[in-house]
């Protein structure tokens, strides 16, 4: 009866370090994932509201390699993180483009343009790159 005892200790006891090892192990797989090679660009996007802001970030944000990617309303502008060994800031702007809103290098798809909402469908001269200071 001992050597039962003690034999489903032993196996209890390697069952919870094995486990402890692999949670271990995942730990150490994300930070190397965050320590991947990063850059940081930021450029214009013309939009107008809280929806469009949703859409530019959904946007950048499904490009393989993109961490993060803020668009600011007031400054017409979005800053995107991204891992540089999978994509480049050309991959950004199309696939912002493609979802019908204008940046610095390529001009929105019209077809995508023309099936945003009315709120959404922004003038084409608006600038971008504001400093974001509100006019009086």
């Amino acid at each position: 009866m001992k050597k039962v005892i003690l034999s489903l200790a032993v196996i209890a006891t390697m069952g919870f370090t094995s486990c402890k090892n692999d949670a271990k192990q995942k730990t150490e797989t994300i930070e190397v994932t965050n320590k991947m090679a990063k850059a940081n660009v930021s450029f214009g996007v013309r939009g107008n509201c809280g929806m469009c802001k949703k859409t530019i970030e959904t946007a950048a944000n499904a490009v393989d390699g993109v961490a993060t990617a803020i668009w600011n309303l007031d400054k017409k502008e979005i800053e995107v993180s991204f891992d540089d060994a999978k994509t480049d800031a050309m991959e950004i702007h199309n696939a912002i483009a493609a979802s019908g809103y204008d940046t610095e290098k390529v001009s929105g798809s019209e077809e995508a343009y023309n099936g945003l909402p009315g709120c959404c469908q922004y003038d084409h001269t608006m600038a971008m790159n504001q400093s974001g200071e509100m006019k009086e």
